[in-house]
């Protein structure tokens, strides 16, 4: 069930993008859901490499290139999803920096309420 969850909140991400970001374009509410699916996966899979890989670059900009490893994460999804569209590196970057706002929000709001009554209700041990 929070896989679901975690899925609808990246696609609300990625449409909320969608709206503020002039490069970013988007085909319909399915195109948001497989987006939302496909960069789940690509944040799982990819990212921790790409993360990996540029910790020196990371380490010598304070941590700001992890938003370039955003973009290229996003990028990489539009690449995959169909009716997804980024005009540029720009707009890829502030569209990375929107979903993850949005999503970081979303996920507060909606998943760690669930959290919450999960660790307050005490585990029976016999």
């Amino acid at each position: 069930m929070r896989l679901l969850v975690r899925i609808l909140l990246n696609g609300i991400a990625i449409v909320v993008a969608a709206y503020f970001i002039p490069g970013v374009l988007l085909a319909g509410p399915g195109t948001a859901l497989i987006a939302g699916l496909i960069l789940g996966l690509v944040n799982v899979l990819v990212r921790p490499v790409l993360l990996v890989l540029t910790f020196p670059l990371t380490l010598v900009t304070l941590g700001l290139f992890i938003f370039v490893v955003n973009a290229l994460c996003l990028g990489l999804t539009a690449a995959l999803v169909p009716g997804l569209e980024i005009a540029g590196f720009w707009s890829m970057l502030f569209g990375a920096l929107v979903v993850s706002v949005v999503s970081w929000i979303l996920n507060g709001l909606v998943l760690d309420p669930i959290d919450r009554k999960d660790a307050s209700r005490p585990e029976w041990r016999g």
